[in-house]
């Protein structure tokens, strides 16, 4: 194996550099001084950035990652001072193979690389041993290039193994079976990236780049099947505000030796069935009986178990050795201790829904963004699947609808899951939720006198997604806080307001027995500004109340056009109404507005008129997807913006 060299020449750097790839290393003029039009303004340049995998028939791989980094400014001396490494001990080894500082004025500096440190990596609610490598390269200063090897031993993706002596620690759960999902974006220029993997011949594997093109080869070297994936001249990806991931939206290459889904499905139902991960428990039994007792119907049975599990297994996770990844821990373990992660959580479900008579699996989820057709393992969290009387599977979610309405969260809406059944399954989608299923409604009914001052009461109601973020002050929040969170959104709309009555109900943190509903009754000294015989003041339902609940509000409307799909916190719908009775012979400057939008993102409706001594505002504004296509944009921005336009201020005059 031949290693990238250099040497600092006026005009130092590789065109197609990348040793373990066979190809030459050969130098060529300084990109950064051929076109500092394209490089200007950078704080570093990417020269090269190169993975080589050789994978054994185990589907372990040895990787070697190398890195060449041009500093252009000081802020990217001190960026790359110090050189980071994540790795799972778990699954992996990593260490420092070499590092060279090249400097610009000619010295070439060897770093010690026995002197790098392996430390436990910072980490919050999942404990599991992650580390990380650290190298202090030191001062750096502009026209520096810093050169470096990391060697790594194991798998990636896969979340955790299943334990075992050092070396099986590095073989994929699937064991014989390799995949990968390289990312070809960059956060900085790169001038060459290069992904390369070494296969036994008898493998087979199955490959496709995204959202992008690359230079793509198969050639048969030593008697093993050698893929080799290239892309040149590459700039950083430029973000949109709310756009979707960039495993959604920029270049990757996906690989798989694994034929299909079917397989993976076959492969995760047997590897828990085998563990006994669902085995019952007395002590589980007792409690799923108590919960379905007097439950007459499979879906009241299905929800008040994956209630019970959502709002009583902590998120905790902590490293328990053999069983963790994608063998479930079992009954007995989650039920002891009452915390875990997403697997934990959904295998609880699983146990008590079996315990309940049901035929329950768990399934694999990517929160965040989409799977691919090609079966590499893209997943980051486990929910569950029950088997209804009528043979279809219903996806269930514990993890995320903790004193939630929902059995399965529509902030998950329009993602891909892989239920590990026994006659297994390809991916599935999840559905998009009706707006009406989350709707939050406004009504309000005000008086204003001719001094400015604003009296009276709204309702709000909820449901869906919308409602736990309404209900969460009660479910989440101190009791003795109540009232002051609730006064809060008063406050919002004006320091001035002072909360005179507020109605939650008997007992608002009892989130299965009814939609949230809270009626205020207030009162807001100057809330109009008062001219001479006029008032100017906004709707009092689009002046900040309740804004939280409103998450399209923080999606930039401004912008004229989308090149990438963006998102959502929910589907939703929005219904404001407000009577503003105004004083004696005042009347109405504005004029009367009646608008409508369709289209397939977002629909609107809206008018605003003067009936005798009152004014009347209505809106009901529906969101249609969680995630949206780029050419949606048009539909949502047009729907969003018209909304807005009725929270303008509204002049009256005697």
């Amino acid at each position: 194996m031949r290693y990238l060299t250099l040497t600092v020449l006026s005009f130092l750097t590789l065109s197609s550099a990348y040793g373990q790839s066979g190809e030459s290393c050969r130098f060529a003029p300084d990109p950064t001084l051929q076109k500092p039009e394209v490089y200007a303004g950078y704080d570093c340049v990417n020269l090269l950035d190169s993975t080589s995998v050789t994978v054994q028939p185990t589907g372990s791989g040895s990787f070697s990652v190398c890195k060449t980094i041009k500093i252009q400014t000081p802020r990217g001396a001190v960026a790359n001072r110090i050189i980071k490494y994540d790795y799972d001990p778990l699954t992996a080894f990593a260490q420092f193979k070499r590092a060279t500082v090249y400097r610009a004025n000619g010295d070439v500096i060897n770093l010690d690389v026995t002197q790098a440190c392996d430390y436990a990596a910072p980490a919050r609610a999942i404990y599991w041993g992650a580390r990380q490598i650290m190298l202090e390269v030191g001062q750096l200063n502009p026209g520096d290039i810093l050169d470096y090897e990391i060697d790594k031993k194991g798998f990636t993706y896969a979340l955790l193994a299943d334990g075992g002596d050092d070396e099986s620690r590095f073989i994929p759960p699937m064991r014989g079976q390799f995949y990968d999902i390289v990312p070809f974006w960059v956060t900085e220029p790169t001038v060459r990236k290069v992904y390369k993997v070494s296969i036994p011949m008898e493998k087979e594997m199955q490959f496709q780049f995204y959202q992008g093109d690359c230079a793509s080869s198969m050639r048969y070297e030593d008697g093993r099947k050698a893929y080799t994936f290239s892309t040149n001249d590459i700039m950083p990806t430029k973000r949109e505000p709310n756009m979707v991931d960039l495993f959604d939206a920029a270049p990757k290459l996906m690989m798989s030796s694994t034929p299909k889904w079917q397989d993976k499905s076959l492969w995760f139902n047997k590897v828990n069935e085998d563990y006994g991960s669902f085995a019952p428990l007395p002590e589980a039994q007792k409690k799923v009986d108590e919960l379905i007792k007097g439950k007459k119907t499979e879906m009241e049975k299905i929800a008040v178990l994956t209630h019970w599990v959502a709002d009583n297994i902590r998120y905790s996770g902590i490293s328990m050795g053999k069983g963790e990844g994608f063998t479930l821990h079992n009954t007995q373990m989650n039920y002891t201790d009452r915390c875990g992660v997403c697997k934990d959580i959904a295998g609880t479900l699983i146990s008590f829904l079996r315990m309940a008579g049901f035929e329950a699996y768990p399934a694999m989820t990517m929160a965040g963004s989409r799977v691919e057709s090609i079966p590499a393992d893209h997943f980051n969290h486990c929910v569950a699947v029950v088997k209804l009387s009528s043979g279809t599977y219903m996806p269930l979610d514990p993890t995320w609808v903790p004193f939630c309405r929902e059995l399965w969260s529509s902030a998950e809406q329009q993602q891909n899951y892989l239920p590990g059944v026994p006659e297994g399954s390809d991916l599935c989608l999840t559905p998009v939720s009706a707006p009406e299923n989350h709707y939050v409604r406004i009504h309000a009914n005000n008086k204003l006198d001719a001094k400015g001052t604003l009296t009276g009461q709204f309702t709000i109601t909820a449901e869906g997604q919308s409602d736990s973020n309404i209900r969460g002050m009660f479910t989440r929040g101190w009791q003795s806080q109540w009232k002051n969170m609730l006064e809060s959104q008063l406050l919002n709309v004006s320091p001035k307001a002072r909360l005179i009555s507020v109605d939650y109900g008997k007992d608002p943190k009892d989130y299965q027995a009814a939609p949230i509903k809270i009626t205020f009754r207030y009162e807001i000294p100057e809330y109009a500004i008062a001219g001479k015989e006029e008032l100017v003041f906004k709707p009092m339902v689009m002046n900040n109340l309740y804004n939280q609940v409103k998450s399209y509000l923080r999606i930039d409307t401004d912008l004229a056009e989308r090149q990438y799909g963006f998102k959502d916190a929910c589907s939703r719908l929005v219904e404001l109404d407000e009577t503003i009775q105004l004083p004696k012979g005042y009347s109405l400057l504005n004029e009367a507005k009646n608008e409508s939008k369709q289209s397939d993102a977002a629909d609107f409706e809206g008018s605003l008129s003067q009936q005798g001594d009152k004014v009347m505002l209505h809106q009901k504004l529906a969101l249609k997807k969680r995630v949206y296509e780029a050419n949606d944009w048009d539909g949502f921005r047009s729907a969003v913006n018209a909304h807005k336009s009725f929270g303008d201020y509204l002049i009256i005059k005697k």
